[in-house]
């Protein structure tokens, strides 16, 4: 996962949280929804950002080496 899904999820989770859109359904809980939305949002940017911090910290150095014949 990426930052542009956690976004995307976060954005989703809050319109839900928020109400700004009413779906008529029964069998599901439109607040409780938002919030695990939310959630995966965030969790989903922090490890994001963890991952890319990992991958940037590890980076391994190469050593090359010349030699001079005459």
């Amino acid at each position: 996962m990426g930052l542009g899904i956690g976004i995307t999820l976060i954005v989703v989770g809050l319109i839900l949280v928020t109400g700004v859109i009413n779906f008529d359904t029964a069998l599901i809980d439109q607040t409780g929804l938002g919030w695990i939305l939310l959630v995966a949002g965030v969790l989903s940017i922090v490890l994001g950002l963890v991952m890319n911090h990992q991958r940037t910290r590890s980076r391994s150095t190469h050593v090359e080496e010349r030699r001079n014949i005459n």
